[in-house]
Order: C-alpha cells, then sequence, then structure tokens
C-alpha cells in the first residue's frame, strides 16, 4: 500500500462500493497553498524551499479545533487501580475490577469542567488488555466477566452519557499492546495467524472461522470494512469499530506507544487503523498517528521552542515519539533523516502535529491510595498548564479516579482552584479595555484575522487609556491561515518614559503566554526577532496572575534538623519536570506548628532549622499582609543519625554498605552482594537506638538509574524487643517501582508494642531481579505517622 492512500471496501445492502481516501497531503495538496502536510523531493529540496514548505504549513480543522480544546483530562482507570500496580500483567482476576455502586462519571465531568478541561479521553483498554466497555470480542477479560453488576457495566457508557451531560468531549485510549492476549492460551497477539481477507466488524461467532462474516447488529447505516489482516489487527479493528460507532462522536484516538512485552513479532496495520477512524470519527484527532504527538516526556516538562511541523516518514510512522529538545529546528528538517530512539527514518514528508504535554496529577498513572501517593499542588498543575498551553501545546492531565469510582479528595481540591486560577487570569480581559493599536484586528481575539508586516519593521504596540499593571501577555499566530514562522520575540513595556524589555520568547504558534515579574505600564510594544518567512500576530491581551501563597517544601537531615522553606519553582517527586514559574516569588513569613494543630498567623515563626531528632508532625504555612497560603503537613520519622545496623544478609562493598539504608542520603545506597548472595530473601535488621511503639516504615528506592535492579517489591517486616523473639512478619508490596521510583510508605495496621529493633526482609524484586538495595528506610515511631485510611 503506498504511503498516504488508504483503500477498503464498504458493504451494505449486497452491493459492494469500493472508496478511496487519501491522507492529508495529497487531500490537501491541491487546495493551494496552505496545507497541513507536504511531501518532500529526495535529493531536489534546498534549505530555502524547505523552511518555504515548513512555513505555509496549516492545521487540519479538526487539529485547530483540538488546539483550541487547550486543557484536557485523562482518565486511567481498570484492574490496576485496586491492586495498585502500573502495569498489570493479564493474568490478574477480572473481579477484581469493582468500584461498587459509587462510581461517578458525573462526578468527574463535573469536576473536570469547573477545572477549565474540555475533553475526556479514558483508557478503555489499558496494556493488561482489560476492557471497560460492553465488546462483544471478549467475555474473558472485560466486564462482561465479572460479578460487578452483573457483567451488564459499562464505564465509557456512563462517561460519554456524562459527557453530553456537562458538555465535554470525549475521547477513547485503546492500547495496542495486550498482555491477556499476549498470556492466554487462546490469545490472539502474536499467534503467527495468516492475513486474509477480513470484514470490519466481523461476526464474533465466526471471528477466526469466517472473518468475511459480516456482524449483524452493527448500528444502522455504519459501513463495513473490509481488509487484508490477521487475528490481532482483526480484533483490534472490531473493538475499534465498536468505540466509533456505539458512544457518540468521539474527539480524539490515543495510541500508546509503551509495550511490556512483544511476542510473536506482531506488526500493526496502522495504515487500515487510521484510514476506519478518519471515516468512522471524522472529526477525531489521532494520538500516536497524523495528527497529534507526543511532548517527549511525561514530568510537564515543555520546550522553549516548540515547532509543530516535523519530519516524518510515512502514514504509519508520523506517531513515533519525538523526545529531542529541537525537534523541529531548521537543522533538523533540512536533514534527509532524522532519528527515533535509535532508529533512522527517511524525511519523506512534513506534517503538521500537535503537541500533547500528558502528566499525571498523581505519583503515578493509577489511583494506588491515600496515605502515601503524592498528588501535586495547584501551584505545579497551573505552572504546567501555562507552559503547556502557553507554549503551542495541549495539556492533558491525568487524574485517575479511586477504587470507588471518584475523584479523590486532594485531585479534587488542586483542580478546582487551578480551575479558579485560570478564569481569574484568563477569563478577564478587563485589563485590555479600551486598549488600541494601529492594526485593531490584533485586538478582536480571532485567529482568522491578522498582522502581517509588509516591510522590515516587525514590531506592533497596544497602548492603554492609563499605565496598568500586568505580569502575563497572551500572543498568537494566525496560524489557520498562514502558518507557524515566529522563532523568536520580545515584549517591552513603557514605564514612565523608558522602554523596558520585561520578556522574551522563542516560538509562538497556536498561543504562547509569557511570565514576568508584575510592571505597570502604559503602552507596551511587541518584537519580532526571528521568523521564518514574513511572520503574522493574530491576537495580543495582556492579563495579571494574582499568585497564591505557595505550598512550602519540609525536609528533614540525617541529624534531625528540619528545614521549611518556599521552593523557588514548584515541582513534583514523580518525574520532576525542572522548571516552573518564578515570576512571582514571594517573601512571605513563615509559621509552624508541632502539635498537630493548624498554623495560623500567630503560631511560631520559623526563622531557623528545627532540632527533631525523635521526629514529629510539621505543619507550616506561608503568611504575607493577611493572605495564608496552603498548609504543608509532614510526618519525619526517626533521625537517620540515631539509627545504626543490627545486622546484615549482605552487602556489596564499603560504597553500598547496609548503613547507606539509613545515612539519610538519597544518592547513595545499601545493595546485596552482586556476586555471592544474589537471591531473595535478603534480610537488614535496623537498631532504633531505644523501645518504643512503631507505626510503620518509608522505603526509598535507589535513585541513581532507571533500572530496576535491586528495587524491592515484594517482602516483609518484623519488630522485636530484644533482637530474639520476632512478631508475625507483616507482608508489604509496593507496586510501579520501575516507573515510579518515589519514596513508598507502609504503615502496620495498628501501633506495635515498644520495641527496639526492626527487620526488613526483601522477597521478590522488581522486573523479577533477585537483588535488594535501598537508597532510605525510615523508621516511623507511632505518635507522628498519619492515620491509616
Amino acid at each position: 500500500m503506498a504511503d498516504g492512500l488508504w483503500v477498503f471496501a464498504v458493504l451494505g445492502a449486497g452491493v459492494t462500493g469500493l472508496l478511496m481516501a487519501t491522507a492529508s497531503f495529497a487531500e490537501d495538496a491541491e487546495a493551494g497553498p496552505h496545507i497541513h502536510s507536504v511531501a518532500i523531493r529526495p535529493g531536489q529540496e534546498t534549505r530555502e524551499s524547505i523552511i518555504e514548505k515548513a512555513a505555509n504549513l496549516v492545521p487540519s480543522p479538526r487539529q485547530a479545533a483540538f488546539h483550541e480544546l487547550e486543557y484536557t483530562c485523562f482518565i486511567h482507570f481498570g484492574p490496576n487501580t485496586f491492586t495498585g500496580m502500573e502495569w498489570g500483567s493479564g493474568k490478574e482476576n477480572p473481579a477484581i475490577f469493582d468500584p461498587g455502586q459509587t462510581l461517578d462519571t458525573d462526578q468527574w465531568c463535573r469536576i473536570a469542567s469547573e477545572a477549565g478541561m474540555r475533553l475526556m479521553l479514558i483508557t478503555v483498554k489499558h496494556h493488561d488488555g482489560f476492557c471497560i466497555w460492553q465488546t462483544r470480542y471478549n467475555d474473558r477479560f472485560s466486564v462482561r466477566a465479572i460479578p460487578w453488576r452483573e457483567g451488564q457495566g459499562d464505564v465509557l457508557r456512563e462517561l460519554a452519557d456524562s459527557c453530553r451531560r456537562y458538555g465535554l468531549k470525549l475521547g477513547v485510549y485503546l492500547s495496542p499492546a495486550d498482555l491477556f492476549q499476549i498470556e492466554d492460551p487462546e490469545g490472539l497477539y502474536g499467534n503467527e495467524s495468516v492475513f486474509r481477507p477480513s470484514v470490519i466488524p466481523t461476526d464474533p461467532e465466526y471471528f477466526t472461522t469466517d472473518p468475511m462474516r459480516v456482524r449483524e447488529d452493527r448500528p444502522e447505516g455504519a459501513p463495513v470494512f473490509e481488509f487484508e489482516t490477521d487475528d490481532y489487527n482483526r480484533y483490534f479493528l472490531n473493538q475499534l469499530y465498536e468505540l466509533l460507532t456505539e458512544y457518540g462522536p468521539i474527539h480524539e484516538v490515543w495510541f500508546d506507544g509503551a509495550h511490556p512485552k512483544p511476542q510473536g513479532g506482531q506488526t500493526y496495520i496502522k495504515d487500515e487503523w487510521f484510514g476506519m477512524i478518519r471515516e468512522l470519527a471524522p472529526e477525531a484527532v489521532i494520538f500516536g498517528g497524523p495528527d497529534v504527538r507526543w511532548c517527549g516526556n511525561e514530568s510537564g516538562r515543555t520546550r522553549e521552542a516548540e515547532w509543530n511541523i516535523l519530519p516524518v516518514q510515512s502514514l504509519a510512522d508520523s506517531g513515533k515519539d519525538r523526545p529531542a529538545e529541537d525537534v523541529g529546528a531548521i537543522e533538523r528538517l533540512v536533514l534527509p533523516e532524522y532519528e527515533v530512539y535509535g532508529e533512522i527514518l527517511q524525511a519523506n514528508y512534513l506534517y503538521y502535529l500537535i503537541p500533547e504535554i500528558n502528566t499525571s496529577i498523581r505519583a503515578g498513572w493509577f489511583w494506588r491510595n491515600e496515605h502515601e501517593q503524592a498528588v501535586r499542588t495547584a501551584d505545579d498543575v497551573f505552572d504546567i498548564y501555562e507552559r503547556a498551553v502557553g507554549g503551542n501545546g495541549v495539556f492533558l492531565l491525568n487524574v485517575p479516579p479511586d477504587k470507588h469510582g471518584r475523584f479523590a479528595e486532594r485531585d479534587t481540591a488542586c483542580l478546582l482552584e487551578v480551575g479558579r486560577r485560570i478564569r481569574a487570569t484568563y477569563g478577564d480581559r478587563s485589563l485590555m479595555e479600551g486598549a488600541t493599536s494601529e492594526f485593531p484586528q490584533l485586538l478582536d481575539g480571532r485567529l482568522d484575522t491578522y498582522w502581517q508586516p509588509e516591510v522590515d519593521t516587525h514590531s506592533i504596540e497596544v497602548a492603554f487609556p492609563e499605565a496598568r499593571t500586568i505580569n502575563r501577555l497572551v500572543l498568537q499566530e494566525a496560524i489557520t491561515t498562514v502558518g507557524q514562522r515566529v522563532a523568536r520575540h520580545a515584549l517591552d513595556a513603557r514605564v514612565g518614559d523608558e522602554w523596558v524589555e520585561v520578556a522574551e520568547g522563542k516560538t509562538i504558534g497556536y498561543k504562547r503566554i509569557l511570565r514576568f515579574p508584575e510592571v505597570t505600564a502604559d503602552r507596551l510594544r511587541v518584537r519580532i526577532l526571528e521568523s521564518r518567512l514574513t511572520p503574522t500576530l493574530a491576537t495580543v491581551s495582556a492579563h495579571y496572575y494574582e499568585a497564591p501563597l505557595p505550598a512550602l517544601e519540609i525536609t528533614g537531615d540525617p541529624d534531625g534538623r528540619v528545614t521549611i522553606r518556599i521552593p523557588e519553582a514548584r515541582d513534583f517527586v514523580w518525574r520532576p519536570h525542572g522548571q516552573g514559574d518564578t515570576s512571582t516569588h514571594t517573601q512571605a513569613s513563615i509559621h509552624f506548628t508541632i502539635d498537630g494543630t493548624p498554623p495560623t498567623a500567630q503560631s511560631p515563626r520559623y526563622d531557623e532549622p528545627l532540632d527533631l531528632p525523635e521526629g514529629g508532625r510539621i505543619m507550616a504555612v506561608a503568611v504575607e499582609g493577611g493572605r495564608a497560603g496552603p498548609v504543608t503537613e509532614a510526618w519525619l520519622g526517626l533521625a537517620p543519625a540515631t539509627l545504626r545496623v543490627h545486622a546484615v544478609s549482605s552487602e556489596h562493598d564499603d560504597a553500598h554498605a547496609a548503613a547507606k539504608a539509613i545515612d539519610g542520603d538519597a544518592t547513595t545506597f545499601w545493595h546485596t552482594d552482586w556476586a555471592d548472595s544474589p537471591a531473595h530473601p535478603h534480610t537488614l535488621v535496623i537498631d532504633i537506638g531505644q523501645t518504643r511503639p512503631l507505626a510503620g516504615f518509608t522505603y526509598l528506592p535507589r535513585q541513581d538509574k532507571a533500572v530496576p535492579d535491586g528495587m524491592v517489591e515484594r517482602g516483609e517486616v518484623s519488630v522485636s524487643a530484644d533482637g530474639q523473639i520476632w512478631s508475625e512478619p507483616v507482608p508489604f508490596t509496593f507496586g510501579n517501582l520501575v516507573n515510579d521510583p518515589s519514596q513508598r510508605t507502609f504503615l502496620f495496621p495498628e501501633a506495635t508494642a515498644p520495641v527496639r529493633y526492626f527487620r526488613f526482609v526483601s522477597l521478590a524484586g522488581a522486573a523479577g531481579k533477585p537483588y535488594a538495595a535501598a537508597a532510605g528506610i525510615g523508621i516511623l515511631p507511632a505518635s507522628v505517622s498519619p492515620a491509616q485510611p
């Protein structure tokens, strides 16, 4: 099949007709100079011709509509919600999926809408293969196979209905990877079946014996497709057909590139997938395909320069991940090849591809628990929103429901606060009232009217009736009619009689939010410093963000000295992005308590580190000018310096001695001997110095690299007063350590009797590794630990 050409048969009423649909670059090549993909002529292009082609690419109508969504909600919900794992095995008992009668998709949509989100994207099938809709093609590992709602439950149906009630669009994530179909003896994934003519939708009774038999209960008027498929691609296409024809309009289809366990040389016929989506869901953009691409990380990190025009080898390769920092730079576009994770691909086309910045509100994609799974602050989420939406992308924030099928309280509070900030900052255009410009089209809020200079003076000015205080400026290019062109720009403000540069940026594209310390000015000037061909600006608007006081950061050192501070940039323990907004940094005072009462402006003021070698429950708040920020709370265990190693089964060498697990330094770690004692169990006994009741412990996996070597996934702990007689071991399991190597907290069902010794035993390592390692093991005395939920 030629790149960019989809051919499928449409069958109905006893008549077979042939329809042909072309990919976007062939389809639009005759429409005029502004298209959303274009072929590159091997050996015939110059740097100038590549720049001209790139500068004239525009989004398709479906892509333009997707740009305007800006902020969307990701829902990870499935068996992993109930097991605490991030990637399931496909071998779980499907009955573990049981949200009871409390599943509330209306709650999801109500909160998402108030947060400013405009689309709900749900994992209808994650990598484990479990299906949360009423699929006809899997009655053994899906909602059809479980007691919940007597096998009639349909999470997607409920969400689709809720989306309609709350005016939200709907998207579906369908994982190409499928561990159930790999692990099951009758599984279809990689079963080496032959490709043969097949109709979609296929009669499930004759799925493998006669794949040319059409399913009789397809929706009225829905087309029938004929493809050459193997068993798994036929299974996948049939499920895709169900999703696109039975749940109302679908506006995004999400294909994940991750795969936990490839098998049997299974290949995907993506051209056929994409072609069927175009026919059945013409408004849907395809992530992992020709419309939307991954931003290169899962942490919320954004690029300073985010170009939407990228080289592509073929339609099927268009969705491959692009992790490079300068992914769309001209220096890359002019090369005949491009690299994706070591794979060299030919640059045969240029595509307009929207970056989607996806990350999770929690430390992990699935809900795990409430006592140790961290949740982002509103500061962090709002910062990512401004950098993602204001960095020419779409922000996809994962909000995983809990095991009751509801958004948890901490997640909800964060979302509602972020929504309030978005409305207060960008929903208010009062700062533009009375503003004037030589180019009034810049002030009408439309992308299809724009300024484009006819001479070399690439700057515009906006005047206010009087001096106004701002700290945000929003710019947009005429991407739908001209294309993305601006490579570098700057903002000046006239303060008194002087022009002062207050911000600079690189690309603009759909939207750029410039952030800067507040300035009071009566006139603004935007200068375009570099562009691909003649630049455009479509909208300019000024805003003011009144930053709430930030959440604080509480840390302890090995001697039990506790530091409380205002972080310079907001970040998160899970896959930190290393970026943040420092334009509104505050000099607020900090007040704290250690007796469990909420702190106020009258509480003790923090001026120097606190000495708490016994640990403690610390609550702190930032206060400034009558305002108070959110209360930050931390439970700190015994000071590492008070702990001693009593016994250890093995240690590799002095650099990886058992003492490294209790030294309070996350950069060092204990590791068992690689050679002489590689198999579990491994044991570490800690002397806590004096007898006291314990509430639990913390475990920090090694932090030096992303490999799972030594991460303890399953084990048991016990305690003793004398180091001789031990309590009954209590088992623990820490899921998703490979993808989320953050600190875990384990609490005993109830406080122990007074003890002096703590025994940690590893029974299994992440990814099947036989070693044990720990960058930190902390001991929580009963007096300071959080309550078990």
